[in-house]
């Protein structure tokens, strides 16, 4: 393990110095000869082994690679906790871009530095990489999550990550609109790939009026293609100003709800998939300022999580689906607490996480 192409310093300073600290370790991995370069970090071990997925992307920087795998290790410690699950939260990512870098023997590497850890991190999919990748990770390393049926593995998490979100957008509804149901409620969806496209299909079973976005035209064609009753829309910035938008999705990547998208949004709720949608602290605040719910993401997204915690103990669907339908009651209980303090959803789910992490820390048996 070595400092990234000599950007220790600067790693350092992201690390001591970022307002999301605390993160028990960060491993800086780096194996020339397969080109890997990476970043393990570990924000809380309090309820057991951390767990989160690797996420390959051609980041601009190292030090911008640290700061998203601690962002995204502290989101996963506030998921597992929320979820219920015995696990304490860390996330990987791997610096480069998938398509062009992606290769078996860097990810033997990966699963090398991984192992290294003892256990103290399960890693599984992310944004970048898939079953497929998992599967050669752990040829390297037991603590290995979302891989194929065919390797012991559960497969594809993504189905119940978009159930889950799904649970959380009725809830949401039940809360501001005193009905969960969503038939002829007008939902945007921005990011229509391994999850989204599933959140897609639970909304036109429900009866949904569908709106839909991607970077990726192809992506929009392909699911325009399987439902012709989607609408198109030119890009994020068209859709959350789409006049009666009811409910917004965010299901790409972080930083969705920011200073220049919530004055403009329209939706009276936001409830997607994508991990890290307030752009910064404070956000939260100027959703509840102008009325519109917030259903926090780490909360609503948690059923791939669920289902990948679940593989370690020899994988069942409907025991796991029966987890993820439970997001439904989590969102409800996030926004009486929200109510009862006086605070936004998001500040809300934060305590009741910390409070659970804080108890375990407390607990020698734990």
């Amino acid at each position: 393990m070595t400092d990234v192409t000599g950007a220790a310093a600067d790693v350092l300073h992201t690390l001591f110095h970022s307002d999301q600290g605390g993160h028990e370790q960060v491993v800086l991995c780096q194996d020339r000869k397969s080109g890997l370069k990476a970043v393990i970090a570990l924000h809380s071990t309090a309820l057991g082994p951390a767990l989160g997925g690797t996420r390959f992307y051609p980041y601009a920087s190292e030090q911008e690679a640290v700061a998203d795998a601690l962002n995204l290790a502290r989101g996963m410690s506030y998921k597992n906790a929320m979820a219920g699950l015995d696990h304490g939260g860390g996330k990987a990512v791997i610096i480069g871009d998938p398509e062009r870098d992606k290769s078996e023997e860097l990810l033997l590497a990966y699963g090398r530095f991984v192992a290294s850890l003892g256990g103290r991190y399960v890693t599984a999919c992310d944004v970048g990489t898939y079953v497929a990748d998992m599967d050669v990770v752990a040829r390297e390393c037991r603590w290995t999550t979302g891989r194929s049926p065919e390797n012991g593995g559960a497969g594809d998490s993504s189905v119940l990550t978009a159930f889950g979100v799904y649970q959380g957008m009725r809830a949401s509804a039940a809360h501001l609109w005193g009905d969960p149901s969503l038939r002829g409620r007008k939902v945007g969806v921005a990011g229509v790939g391994k999850v989204g496209h599933h959140l897609v299909e639970h909304l036109l079973d429900e009866g949904a009026e569908v709106l839909i976005t991607d970077v990726r035209p192809e992506a929009v064609e392909r699911i325009a293609g399987r439902h012709p009753a989607v609408s198109r829309v030119a890009d994020t910035d068209a859709l959350i100003r789409t006049e009666g938008l009811d409910i917004y999705a965010p299901c790409a990547l972080g930083g969705a709800l920011n200073d220049d998208s919530v004055p403009v949004l329209t939706a009276r709720i936001v409830c997607g998939a994508a991990n890290n949608q307030l752009a910064h602290p404070g956000v939260e605040k100027d959703l509840a300022d102008r009325g519109i719910l917030y259903a926090p993401d780490y909360v609503v997204n948690a059923g791939g999580v669920i289902q990948v915690a679940d593989e370690l103990h020899g994988f069942d669907f409907e025991r796991c689906r029966a987890k993820a339908a439970k997001i439904y009651d989590t969102t409800l209980a996030i926004f009486a607490r929200a109510k009862e303090d006086g605070i936004p959803p998001a500040a809300a789910a934060d305590r009741i996480a910390e409070q659970r992490m804080h108890e375990a820390a407390l607990d020698p048996v734990h």
